[in-house]
């Protein structure tokens, strides 16, 4: 919502707020339409200003609001152009086979986070960002290395620790430059030789990490073990357990979230529940526990308040977590009724407004 000057109005515009004169009674009611009447009227009270309802307070979902929003807006702007500057660093390693850029790294990071007030808000605005074809690759370095920021505070790691993390996402996908665009972005799934070529991006990484002075060995084994799972079902080593460093686990965590919630040419991004669904489907195993559980919890805890729409078009309000079943929260209808999703499997939420 915005004021706008009486002059300024134009027929069509939305009247955002009940409008009192000066003995406090109603000259226009919210959600009437401007036109030549309601001008004169506001005129005759001597009403010089008034609130007007904007683009995004006529959206539906939370995720609507969001994407109409001056905040997002800003970061829009800003994180495209950082964008290409973050690609051409990377290209040129790639290229040349040389690192020295990791403090352009540290400002296209703070650049990019400042303009969101809180980790919810980060996880909201990349939600909503849809990256060119040609920048997939880099955009889910990107954002892995702007989540690890969101992520790592709630893990509760160290400054220290925090900002290794934050690398890792800046370099841990470096391989796949390396590899065809159209083999890591095809919608079809993947031949066996597809995929078993894509799973040497680890590989192809970790070769071009090894020998740079400024990168650590923290990076090096996140780069090449993001892959592994705690089950041994991972690659390149299928290591189990505490055989994978701590950091390539965090990233793991990151890597797959990062996917589920971007947009792809073939399907639209994940909804929180159903992102919580997915790691919750492939069970705590092949990601550790401690380190998953938490994130997840506070993932679904966001949504405390909204609306959802389920697939029998119902409505209702996120009401509680159920802790046992994160993706499966208790729901309170408008009359005051529950829906307890955890024990109607038949149901899914389909939006989150």
């Amino acid at each position: 919502m915005k004021d706008v000057a009486r002059m300024a109005l134009e027929n069509g515009m939305i009247i955002g707020e009940d409008v009192y004169n000066y003995q406090n009674e109603l000259v226009i009611p919210r959600d009437t339409a401007v036109d030549a009447k309601v001008i004169k009227k506001l005129e005759l009270h001597s009403i010089i200003c008034v609130p007007v309802k904007e683009e995004v307070d006529f959206a539906t979902t939370h995720f609507e609001k969001v994407r109409l929003s001056r905040e997002f807006q800003t970061f829009q702007l800003t994180y495209n152009n950082c964008m290409p500057i973050y690609a051409r660093l990377m290209n040129r390693f790639v290229e040349t086979g040389v690192w020295k850029s990791t403090s352009q790294l540290k400002d296209i990071y703070v650049k990019i986070t400042a303009c969101a007030k809180t980790g919810e808000a980060l996880l909201d605005f990349l939600y909503n960002m849809l990256p060119r074809e040609d920048t997939m690759t880099h955009a889910h370095c990107l954002n892995s290395a702007l989540l690890a920021g969101v992520f790592g505070t709630w893990w509760e790691l160290s400054q220290e620790d925090m900002m290794l993390l934050i690398q890792c996402g800046f370099f841990y996908d470096i391989g796949k430059l390396k590899l065809p665009q159209d083999l890591l972005w095809k919608s079809e799934k993947l031949t066996d030789l597809e995929y078993t070529k894509l799973k040497t991006h680890t590989m192809l990484g970790f070769d071009l990490l090894k020998d740079q002075p400024e990168i650590g060995e923290t990076i090096i084994k996140a780069t090449l073990q993001h892959h592994e799972r705690c089950d041994g079902s991972g690659y390149p080593s299928k290591l189990k357990g505490d055989k994978i460093d701590i950091f390539a686990k965090y990233i793991a965590v990151i890597d797959a979230y990062e996917a589920m919630t971007s947009a792809r040419t073939y399907r639209q991004p994940l909804h929180p529940f159903q992102v919580i669904e997915n790691f919750e489907r492939e069970g705590y195993e092949k990601y550790e526990k401690a380190i998953l559980q938490p994130i997840l919890y506070r993932i679904a805890a966001t949504q405390l308040g909204f609306m959802v729409r389920l697939s029998n078009d119902e409505e209702a309000k996120v009401a509680t977590i159920n802790k046992d079943n994160l993706a499966r929260p208790l729901l309170k209808r408008e009359d005051g009724s529950y829906i307890d999703l955890s024990s109607r499997p038949e149901l899914s939420i389909v939006a989150i407004f």
